[in-house]
Parts: structure tokens; C-alpha cells; sequence
């Protein structure tokens, strides 16, 4: 029925929004964490990281549109590698701070 389409449809945007609330908390938390972690001049890892926003909708699990803006492609080019680094490090910790199990990212197929 039309009515249950739409619950399906208002669900799934639902979802996406919160998808969007959650990793924008998850920058932000990285961000601070940054600051902290950073070597050198972490006010540029920290705004180049800020940019990154832009690409969101392009990491987003379960989009279909994968392939990066010119301006996403443009703001990863600005980041420093040891910042991306330092990030993923500090991303990595997160779990055992909060006692919970580390995050395992093989794939499965």
C-alpha cells in the first residue's frame, strides 16, 4: 500500500539523518582527541580534518553514490598523512577506553 511505502520511505530517511548525526559526533570526537594526540601544528590537522565533511555522504554505509566530489577529492588532498594517521590511531583506541571490545574491519565475504 501507498502508506506503508511511505513508512518505508520517511524510515530509510530516518536512518540517513541519523547515520549523518553519528558521524558527525565521531568527527568531533576525533577532532578533540586530535588536538590532544597531535604533533606539531594540530589547529591545521584539526581544520583540515573539519573539511572533510564534505565528503560524508561519500562513507556513508549503505550509499550508492561511492565516488567523490572534486571538493571531497580536494579536502582529502589537504590532509596531512600523519594526520589521517594520528586520527585513525586515536579512532582505533576509542573502543578499549570505553571497555568495550576492539573494532575488527576484515572483510567477510
Amino acid at each position: 500500500s501507498a502508506a506503508y511505502i511511505k513508512n518505508n520511505h520517511i524510515m530509510a530517511d530516518l536512518k540517513s539523518v541519523l547515520s549523518l548525526v553519528l558521524l558527525s559526533i565521531l568527527i568531533t570526537v576525533l577532532l578533540q582527541s586530535q588536538v590532544i594526540e597531535s604533533q606539531g601544528e594540530p589547529q591545521t590537522c584539526l581544520a583540515s580534518l573539519g573539511n572533510l565533511n564534505v565528503c560524508s555522504p561519500f562513507v556513508l554505509p549503505g550509499t550508492s553514490n561511492t565516488t567523490p566530489t572534486t571538493e571531497c577529492c580536494a579536502a582529502l588532498q589537504s590532509v596531512d598523512h600523519e594526520c589521517i594517521c594520528n586520527t585513525v590511531r586515536v579512532a582505533a583506541r576509542l573502543p578499549s577506553h570505553c571497555n568495550l571490545s576492539p573494532v575488527s574491519c576484515a572483510r567477510h565475504h
